[in-house]
């Protein structure tokens, strides 16, 4: 079994071999992807209890490459809604509503109708795990685009910023997605909360970065470390409830989640 090191060693050796041309295009993708197939990796080696087999992992990678396309057509028209703002109003507008909502939106959506009902969502963890990938998969189609056009700088920038905020985004989405799956009578709390928290963490993120002052800045990297935090707790959290543990039924009780709620 390959691990997120081993894997992107792979790639690079597959690259050489059978795409030696146009070295420093196919150097500034492997750039751009590293982070997404290093997080992936982790993302599904800490569902320790009952792995997620390939197939959904790539279905939801590939959900989040192709909501690109919507999410850029909505982002153009909302866009284009508003005349001219303040530089405020504007960074407000266009990191909660049009980055923001649009972005989180899609990936709620996307998650929504290829997981909710699939067989393999049977722990809650896993919510954690299809929502993270559905947002790699665009954070991945994302970042290729930004460093094509902006060079090695941005990727590697963008490679502790933007894909692990988008990464934090889909822990807090499937933290919240998972519990609504097996706690039905708040279900529709928790769905609620799937979605809105990702957009308000996401258009914090964003507003902080289009805002451009300076002192924006040591918020900024406080911001990051509390997404980093939050996201690594969650992830604990719904580990150590997983159903396919066998002492569920005490961890289950200490953290407020009855064992027959699985189903």
């Amino acid at each position: 079994m390959l691990n997120g090191a081993e894997a992107l060693l792979a790639v690079t050796c597959i690259k050489n071999r059978y795409f030696p041309i146009e070295p420093d295009v196919m150097d500034l993708i492997l750039i751009a992807l590293a982070p997404v197939v290093i997080i992936a990796f982790y993302i599904w080696f800490r569902d320790k209890y009952e792995q997620e087999p390939l197939q959904p992992l790539l279905y939801s990678l590939g959900a989040g490459i192709l909501i690109v396309i919507p999410i850029i057509t909505v982002e153009g028209l909302l866009s284009e809604l508003v005349g001219s703002l303040d530089r405020i109003s504007g960074a407000a507008y266009h990191a909660f509503v049009v980055a923001g909502f649009t972005e989180e939106l899609f990936k709620y959506l996307a998650l929504v109708l290829l997981i909710w009902k699939s067989p393999h969502f049977n722990d809650k963890y896993d919510g954690i795990v299809y929502a993270t990938f559905v947002s790699l998969g665009f954070a991945g189609a994302e970042n290729v685009m930004y460093v094509l056009h902006n060079g090695l700088a941005t990727g590697l920038m963008r490679a502790f910023t933007a894909v692990p905020a988008h990464a934090i985004f889909g822990i807090t989405m499937g933290y919240y997605f998972g519990m609504a799956r097996f706690y039905p009578k708040r279900e529709r709390e928790l769905k609620r909360k799937a979605l809105w928290i990702p957009i308000l963490l996401h258009g914090i993120y964003d507003f902080i970065l289009m805002t451009e002052i300076a002192w924006l800045w040591s918020v900024f990297i406080l911001f990051v470390i509390y997404l980093y935090v939050i996201g690594l707790r969650r992830m604990k959290v719904l580990s150590v409830q997983s159903y396919y543990r066998t002492d569920y039924e005490l961890l289950n009780r200490k953290f407020g989640g009855p064992a027959d709620m699985h189903r």
